[in-house]
């Protein structure tokens, strides 16, 4: 199983209480956590991930194992620790101002 830590706008959107956790076929990957994520929870399309290009939203970024992930390709494999469980795969919205 693997562990998604959402934003509290987007656990909001998708009526959650806490942590997702979600069962990945094959590879984890970005790509294959935010599949798995936008398919139970179809609210979410859009709003990690442009609907069109797939690409991360500017505002959105990815960490696990304390490393920031959000410029690694999103086929690139996660961390061990976040593929057996153990570390969450955290969505983080960013924030900008001046």
């Amino acid at each position: 199983m693997i562990r998604v830590m959402l934003p509290t706008h987007l656990r909001a959107l998708a009526k959650l209480d806490g942590e997702v956790t979600l069962e990945i076929e094959g590879a984890v990957t970005q790509r294959s956590v935010l599949d798995a994520l936008e398919s139970r929870y179809p609210v979410l399309r859009g709003t990690i991930r442009e609907h069109g290009t797939m690409k991360r939203r500017a505002f959105i970024r990815f960490f696990a194992c304390e490393e920031d992930l959000s410029h690694e390709p999103p086929d690139a494999l996660l961390p061990d620790a976040v593929a057996s469980g153990k570390e969450p795969f955290m969505v983080i919205g960013a924030i900008a101002g001046g």
